[in-house]
């Protein structure tokens, strides 16, 4: 149900406007304890320890933990050519924004025979999270694609939640945009579990990433506080807001 606030004719101060807007709170302290030990199963564990916390989680267990080839290929097969344009068009406008955002070396003379120069490198290897659930989220792997392929980053995977309706894998429309973007490696994990796949990686089963970035809900928020320092993170994001201007 859509919130109406009526701000005609008042006049309110930057206090007075908070007070009148509240913001959604997201605190992730509380979900430290409940992500601690899944964290640890991860680290320690193999594959079957990740079919088995998506069986817990998510109410199936994937037939493989790796998405093959021919099942993403498979899903942008079968994807509706009206949503497949839609997504090209996406993809077009994310890369003509973050394209324009590449910044180029400079050089800085300090003094004369002294200079500094900023360089702007990829990491080696990201690990992007697409959220999944109630909700099907394409513009997820496009918006943290896309930033990865123009910053030339050479390994980019990418990790969503099983689903029941889909054997096991992940949604086939997530499928098909990664497929849209030459995307190959697809983990079909989950939550606070597929943060910490791309933070420890697992021996025979995923490639330790240097960095992990892509919404999620509270317990990978709390996953990527924990894990911040063994792997990079964007941000801890919070619930998303919309308010419309009329």
């Amino acid at each position: 149900m859509i919130r109406t606030v009526d701000l005609r004719g008042l006049s309110l101060n930057k206090s007075e406007y908070a007070a009148a807007l509240p913001r959604a709170s997201l605190d992730v302290s509380t979900a430290m304890a409940t992500i601690a030990p899944l964290l640890h199963r991860v680290q320690h564990g193999n594959e079957s320890d990740l079919k088995a916390l998506a069986q817990e989680f998510d109410g199936v267990e994937p037939p493989t933990i790796r998405v093959p080839m021919e099942i993403i290929q498979q899903s942008l097969k079968e994807l509706d050519p009206a949503i497949r344009v839609a997504l090209e068009i996406a993809i077009d406008r994310v890369r003509r924004v973050h394209g324009d955002q590449v910044r180029n070396e400079s050089t800085t003379t300090v003094v004369d025979g002294a200079t500094v120069t900023e360089r702007w490198i990829p990491v080696d290897r990201v690990g992007l999270y697409v959220p999944g659930g109630r909700a099907v989220y394409p513009s997820s792997v496009i918006m943290n694609v896309v930033p990865a392929q123009i910053a030339k980053v050479p390994s980019i995977a990418v990790a969503s939640p099983p689903q029941k309706d889909f054997g096991g894998y992940p949604h086939p429309t997530i499928l098909a945009t990664c497929a849209l973007l030459e995307v190959t490696e697809v983990y079909a994990v989950g939550g606070a579990q597929a943060i910490a796949l791309f933070a420890y990686g697992m021996k025979e089963v995923c490639e330790k990433a240097d960095m992990v970035t892509g919404p999620g809900n509270i317990y990978v928020a709390a996953a990527k506080r924990a894990l911040r320092g063994v792997i990079g993170i964007d941000s801890e994001a919070g619930p998303t807001e919309i308010a419309i201007l009329a």
